[in-house]
């Protein structure tokens, strides 16, 4: 027998986005139903490396980024745990003059924005850091980025939504979503039908999918971080640290354990993905290049997941061009944890005030499809249809 649920907004996806963004609404009355495929957080969210960092971040992201710094401050009263949440610093290492004329170039551009980078010499990282390897030359610095746990983060915004009183249905992917003219209809196969005046489109790397239904079909391609943790280790690493140009990335956690991550899995299957041969090989020589305490290190665990990618680096965020009521969050391109939560608080701002205080152009759905927004127009009245008349 179908059940049947009606809400004032439902959410497709069970991430930190979709979790999150429950919550926010809970906090503010609104009826929440959230439907995930599998486990809340056990997907891209759960899988990810860890990082919280708003360094290397586009320029765009800055004022999402410095919001969600502020939230993550707030966790264990967000969400009743601290998630293993360190500001350890993070340090971006770079190879050439090139790559630190690059990390010159960024600090420059995104001062103002809290981030207090520091230029770091190659005699400053054998000062602090005398574990790194010779590929090195010099690094940017940033004191208060850090590294948590995601899998004790995610899965706790769900529970922190559930325990405010949202609706959560696990192991239900949504098979169909529609408009009918004046409500959304989803449904999960024949078990659950929930009708909405609002939806949220928090579906990862399945999200461009649901977009399309919709008419705004967007590039969005599923990318496989691949990553790995050793056994536990005498304590070397107090920060966080990538690499500028990407390659490789690690961070040491209070048991001892490095996660640390670089290149792609592979995958034969949308919804799954696994370490391939010749990344774990190179991820494994880079990590012994750069980390010398690891060179006869064991690893206990190589894993990947499955996240959604846009061309631009860039999530789709904010309203529907064609849909009055439907609000898009996805395509975090790899880098969805740390600014998770502050998209989840934008998304209930967007549904509950209609507008948003930080600013989110540059990540309209329609950069993808100029002609789409030209036709639909720029004004929207859904706010009269929704919240006023439920």
């Amino acid at each position: 027998m179908m059940e049947r649920i009606d809400t004032e907004v439902a959410i497709i996806g069970g991430g930190i986005i979709g979790a999150s963004a429950a919550l926010f609404l809970r906090r503010r009355g609104v009826p929440v139903t959230l439907l995930e495929a599998g486990l809340c957080g056990a997907k891209a969210s759960g899988v990810n490396y860890g990082g919280v960092r708003r360094q290397g971040r586009p320029v765009a992201q800055m004022p999402l980024t410095r919001r969600a710094h502020e939230l993550w401050g707030q966790l264990p009263a967000l969400i009743g745990t601290d998630g293993e949440y360190v500001r350890s610093g993070h340090l971006k290492l770079a190879r050439t003059e090139v790559d630190m004329a690059a990390l010159e170039s960024y600090r420059q551009a995104t001062r103002g924005h809290g981030m207090h980078l520091r230029m770091l010499s190659r005699a400053d990282l054998d000062r602090h850091y005398g574990w790194l390897g010779d590929e090195v030359i010099g690094g940017s610095f940033c004191p208060d980025d850090g590294h948590a746990n995601p899998r004790l983060v995610s899965p706790a915004f769900a529970r922190a939504a559930l325990a405010a009183g949202a609706v959560l249905r696990e192991s239900s992917p949504v098979t169909s979503a529609l408009h009918d003219g004046r409500r959304f209809i989803l449904r999960a196969g024949t078990a659950l039908e929930v009708t909405s005046s609002f939806l949220l489109n928090c579906a990862g790397a399945w999200a461009g999918h649901f977009a399309a239904a919709f008419g705004e079909a967007v590039p969005e391609t599923s990318i496989h971080p691949l990553m790995m943790v050793t056994e536990p280790l005498p304590l070397f690493m107090d920060v966080s640290l990538g690499m500028q140009g990407g390659g490789i990335y690690a961070r040491q956690v209070a048991r001892g354990n490095c996660v640390i991550g670089g290149g792609r899995g592979v995958s034969s299957d949308p919804d799954f993905a696994r370490p391939g041969r010749e990344a774990v090989q190179a991820l494994l020589a880079n990590a012994a290049a750069l980390l010398r305490p690891l060179r006869g290190a064991h690893v206990i665990r190589f894993w990947s997941g499955v996240e959604g990618s846009m061309p631009d680096h860039n999530p789709v965020l904010g309203p529907s061009i064609t849909t009055p009521g439907l609000f898009h969050a996805f395509g975090l391109s790899g880098a969805g944890f740390q600014v998770g939560p502050a998209i989840g608080e934008v998304l209930s701002q967007l549904v509950v005030d209609g507008h948003t205080n930080i600013p989110i152009d540059a990540f309209r759905i329609d950069r993808y499809a100029a002609p789409a927004h030209e036709a639909a127009g720029s004004g929207h009245t859904f706010r009269e249809q929704t919240l006023e008349a439920s």
